[in-house]
């Protein structure tokens, strides 16, 4: 009887706690700080990071300035958390964070174990290789008895492995555990071939010596989905994080930028007009937990996911990287949202 009361005490108790975090919501917290802190990469240009006066600035800092958009209808209520890979999943399991969006590959184990959620994809990258001109290397499939720079304890790591094992080279792996040490070592001479996800190569040739006398090979070796995560166990942050994205993402499906976002309101199209929080009847935003007008105060502040990709990593960028598989649907790539309706 003892045993069976002690379980009934310890049952309640839990269920008490679960009621408890279940009813605290992040958007209620996130409104009563009065910003939204988000995790960014320490410093990947292009993606996320700070400029000599500490503004932080990129792809990845956009997004970020979109969900504050979309939350307070301010780009600037948000603060920034620079985080290394090895501390980005406990900062958000913690509550350090509201979200991350620190180019994070989403996976089963990630979206699962981790007690994390994905959905939305904001770049579809894959890992890539870089070799210095000289070598005459036109694809990776002549890298055979290469020395390759990798960073120990990665993904990379072991896709690199499968990589050569499954075209029957061979290679030297050269083999550092930080970041900077990998960069430092490739930029030294101390290997023939960098790999990483290939929007990662694109930035750091930027910070070399010489960055004109590296290529970047054409083959894309794994997929590496990049998405924001939240924490599990609060559907209403996860949706609005998700459709944030989604909504960037229609936006430039129909034309809607921040120089025109005020004249499409005047738009004949139903779908515009409920877009962006003008219809009567709309509730697009209230089913969120949001003003009706969130959409259009994410296109106003921050601009359309076309926009932030290329003044950030496109072709008005430094990086110059092609939208290929980030292009539209109807435009030859895969992105693609959900109507908002």
């Amino acid at each position: 009887m003892k045993n069976k009361l002690l379980s009934a005490a310890i049952g309640a108790a839990v269920f008490a706690l679960g009621t408890s975090a279940a009813s605290a919501t992040t958007l209620g917290d996130v409104k009563a700080k009065g910003f939204i802190q988000c995790g960014v990469n320490t410093g990947l240009a292009g993606f996320a990071a700070p400029d000599a006066s500490g503004n932080w600035a990129g792809f990845d800092v956009d997004f970020c300035k979109a969900v504050a958009s979309a939350v307070f209808g301010d780009p600037t209520k948000v603060k920034f958390t620079p985080l290394s890979a090895a501390n980005r999943f406990p900062a958000l399991q913690s509550g350090e964070i509201d979200v991350l969006a620190r180019n994070t590959t989403w996976s089963i184990n990630r979206d699962t174990a981790l007690g994390l959620n994905f959905r939305f994809v904001n770049y579809y990258d894959g890992q890539g290789f870089m070799v210095r001109k000289s070598l005459n290397v036109k694809s990776a499939l002549e890298l055979s008895g290469a020395s390759v720079c990798v960073q120990s304890g990665t993904t990379t790591e072991l896709n690199l492995a499968d990589y050569f094992k499954a075209n029957n080279l061979q290679y030297n792996p050269v083999v550092f555990e930080k970041l900077d040490e990998v960069n430092a070592a490739y930029d030294a001479g101390r290997c023939d071939v960098y790999t990483t996800d290939q929007s990662g190569l694109y930035s750091l040739r930027l910070t070399l010596k010489n960055p004109d006398e590296h290529a970047i090979l054409p083959e894309i070796i794994s997929k590496e989905p990049l998405a924001p995560a939240v924490r599990q166990g609060d559907d209403q942050w996860f949706d609005i994080v998700s459709w944030v994205g989604y909504a960037m993402i229609n936006a430039e499906e129909f034309g809607i930028t921040q120089a025109n976002v005020d004249d499409m309101k005047n738009s004949p199209n139903p779908d515009i007009k409920r877009f962006l929080g003008v219809e009567a009847d709309t509730k697009i935003g209230t089913d969120l937990g949001l003003t009706n007008d969130w959409a259009y105060n994410i296109v106003k502040n921050v601009g359309n996911y076309g926009e932030v990709f290329e003044r950030n990593i496109g072709q008005g960028s430094p990086l110059k990287i092609a939208r290929g598989l980030n292009a539209l649907w109807n435009k030859g790539g895969i992105q693609y949202a959900p109507p908002v309706r």
